[in-house]
This record gives structure tokens, C-alpha cells and sequence, in this order.
């Protein structure tokens, strides 16, 4: 297995004296400007002007500029905004500051790796990717515990740049957990299949056949709901604690029984070739040239489908049952 670096290797001190600028303030944005100012690191967000988190930021005692006036100021500068807003808001705020021995700092490949972004030679650009959601990222930190996060480095041009990457992943708490060595293009690549072919894309049209076959053939829409969307959760928790053996061991040997049985009848060879089929997309470049071009043209065929599956029955009988599970309304408001 590949090594994976722990919080006593990855105190470097690179980012003593230094400034981070942290652009944006939503999810990943919140948890990594707070943890890394109460870890003890010099830290200001950047913001357009007007936003609406502009005011949230301060109230948490974080200096807060515009985005322009934050990378100046910065030595390290981290972007965390949406991937399709990410490009013009370097070529207007970011590059212009951009000055030799800065460092550029990612949580996601995508605008590196396919050429979105071009960071001139001589400045250093890393990645750190936290392994889940920027809330949990926040909570594991104030719990003492930290979410791993995969690190790259695309540019050394100081020879420090893995030393500022491992200190960045230790302001933020992700070093706890530990932080595994990857490059932009696996990153970028991985976490794109990862998100169309089972996290999301996969997991959630499952879900839907499921729930859609069952109320074909007559059964209540509600019974179907909890067989094939409230209980994936129950699932997959038990495979987050302990893997496959975990839950496994935690169900009925008759549900065991049909896992082995069944399980490559739904997921095919014909679904592996599609599978692969993607990943070769994403790796050549397709799907990020379509997803440039949705955007470019207004994302209307992106909001059609939102309304579409907005509209699903699953998603009106799964709020009604919802609203009956008190330990999900947090989630719900």
C-alpha cells in the first residue's frame, strides 16, 4: 500500500509567517478557513463583493477582502469555489497577483488537469483533497479527529511546495486521518468516475429502478421507498465502519444470501463496459468539454433535468415519509 502520512510528519512549519488566502466560504471553504485559524495559521477569505457570506465569515473573526485584494495580500492562495466558476475568476482576481514564490492551491483537479487553469512556471501549485464534505471536515476538526485528504504537488518551483501542502493538510485537520500521495490527473479522473458511475450517477438511478419496478408491480409507494432508499443509508454505514464484511455480517444470511446470488445480475458485464466506456470519456476530455459547453450555453439542459427528477415520485413520497423521521428534519430545514 501506498504510504500514508500522519499529523507528526506533517507539521513542516512551511506556513509560519505566512498568509492563506481562502477563496470562497461555502462548504469546503467555512471548514478550512476556520480549522486552519484556529489551528494558528494566518488566514483571510476572499469574496466577491455583496456575498452573502461576506458578513458569516466576519462573525466567525476571519478578515475577510475581495478576491482580488485576498491574493494579493496572500502567499498561499487556495480556491474554493465551484470548478465552472473557477477559470474566470483566476484571469480577473487571482493571476494578477500571482507574483514568483506564491503557491496556488487546490481541493479538486478539474480546472488543472484539463487545462482550465495554466499557473504561470514560477509559482507552486498543490492540491489538498479532503476525502468528504466540507461540514464534516469542520466537525471532525472540532471533535479532534480529522477526514483524510489525498495531496499532489502539479509545480515545485520554491522546493517546498510538499512541505506547504503537508502543513496546509495539518491546518486543516485532515493529517489526523492522514494524507496519500495522488497526482491531479488520478484525482481528477478517479473522483469524476467515482461521482457518475456509483456515488451519485450510479447509486442514485439504482435506487430509482428499484423503487420505480416495485410500484410497477403494484406495491406501495411508500414500502418501496423504504426497500430501496431509506435503507441504503443503514447500508452503506455499516460498509463505511467496517467494509463489505462488516455489513455482512450485520444482516440476514438470507440478505447475504441474495447479495451473492444476485448482485451480478443487476450490475452486468454489459454495466462494467459501460463503465469503462465513461472513464475512457473522462479521460479524454469529453465530459469536461461537455460540461464547459452546458455551461457556456446557460446550463439548460443541466436545470431541466434538476426539475425533472425534482418532480420524481420518489422524491414526493420520500419528503413525506421523511417528515415523520425526526433525526432527519436537520437535514430536510
Amino acid at each position: 500500500m501506498k504510504k500514508i502520512y500522519k499529523e507528526n510528519e506533517c507539521r513542516t512549519h512551511a506556513l509560519d509567517g505566512k498568509t492563506i488566502a481562502v477563496i470562497g466560504y461555502g462548504s469546503q471553504g467555512h471548514a478550512h478557513a476556520l480549522n486552519l485559524k484556529e489551528s494558528g495559521f494566518s488566514v483571510i477569505v476572499g469574496l466577491y463583493a455583496g456575498s452573502k457570506s461576506w458578513a458569516r465569515a466576519e462573525e466567525a473573526g476571519l478578515k475577510v477582502l475581495t478576491a482580488g485584494e485576498a491574493a494579493a495580500a496572500a502567499d498561499v492562495i487556495m480556491i474554493l469555489i465551484n470548478d465552472e466558476k473557477q477559470p474566470d475568476l483566476y484571469e480577473q482576481d487571482i493571476r494578477p497577483h500571482l507574483t514568483a514564490g506564491k503557491a496556488l492551491a487546490f481541493a479538486h483537479g478539474f480546472n488543472i488537469h484539463f487545462g482550465r487553469i495554466q499557473p504561470p512556471a514560477d509559482v507552486d501549485v498543490f492540491m489538498i483533497a479532503p476525502k468528504g464534505p466540507g461540514h464534516t471536515v469542520r466537525s471532525q476538526y472540532q471533535e479532534v479527529r480529522g477526514v483524510p485528504a489525498l495531496y499532489a504537488v502539479h509545480q515545485d518551483y520554491t522546493g517546498k511546495a510538499r512541505d506547504i501542502a503537508f502543513d496546509y493538510g495539518y491546518g486543516i485537520g485532515a493529517a489526523r486521518a492522514g494524507l496519500l500521495g495522488t497526482s491531479f490527473r488520478e484525482e481528477t479522473e478517479t473522483d469524476l468516475f467515482g461521482e457518475q458511475c456509483v456515488l451519485c450517477g450510479g447509486v442514485t438511478e439504482l435506487m430509482k429502478a428499484g423503487f420505480e419496478v416495485l410500484v410497477e408491480a403494484g406495491y406501495d409507494p411508500e414500502n418501496a421507498y423504504y426497500e430501496c432508499v431509506h435503507e441504503m443509508k443503514l447500508i452503506v454505514d455499516m460498509i463505511a465502519e467496517g467494509g463489505f464484511a462488516r455489513m455482512r455480517y450485520s444482516i440476514s444470511d438470507t440478505a447475504e444470501f441474495g447479495d451473492y446470488s444476485i448482485g451480478r445480475r443487476i450490475i452486468t458485464e454489459e454495466t462494467r463496459q459501460e463503465m469503462r466506456k465513461v472513464l475512457r470519456e473522462i479521460q479524454e476530455g469529453s465530459f469536461a468539454r461537455n460540461w464547459i459547453l452546458e455551461n457556456q450555453a446557460g446550463r439548460p439542459n443541466f436545470m431541466s433535468r434538476r426539475r425533472i427528477e425534482a418532480a420524481h415520485p420518489v422524491e414526493t413520497v420520500g419528503r413525506e415519509l421523511r417528515s415523520m423521521m425526526s433525526w432527519s428534519k436537520k437535514l430536510e430545514d
